[in-house]
């Protein structure tokens, strides 16, 4: 199983960016995915998670207190690949964006490389 994380760049605070997380393999339900983000001289923090074939019927999603209301984690069977929706972009958004993923079945987890989201003011 690879992670690839794309679709950083730069925005302006107030824009929007939209990154992928494309999943080659198959990572068996029910599973966690996480995407994640380090900004310089920060810890890592977890942006969001989305939970697929837990105990609730579909997906479940969850995110942080941080970008709670500006944030959408999806996923895409069709094309094996998560994405992240970053709305209302701020400059404390500016990191590092990695995603991951958690196989609770046979509880591997696997990374993907990150992708840099550079927000100015």
């Amino acid at each position: 199983v690879q992670l690839q994380a794309f679709g950083g760049g730069f925005v302006r605070a107030g824009g929007s960016l939209r990154l992928s997380c494309a999943v080659s393999g198959t990572i068996y339900s029910p599973n966690v995915m996480y995407w994640h983000r380090q900004a310089p001289g920060k810890q890592r923090e977890m942006v969001g998670q989305i939970v697929r074939g837990g105990s609730t019927p579909g997906e479940s999603t969850y995110y942080g207190d941080s970008v709670q209301g500006r944030v959408i984690i999806s996923w895409d069977s069709a094309k094996n690949t998560m994405y992240l929706q970053m709305n209302s972009l701020k400059p404390e958004d500016t990191a590092v964006y990695y995603c991951q993923a958690h196989d609770l079945r046979s509880l591997k987890q696997y990374w993907g490389q990150g992708t840099l989201v550079t927000v100015s003011s």
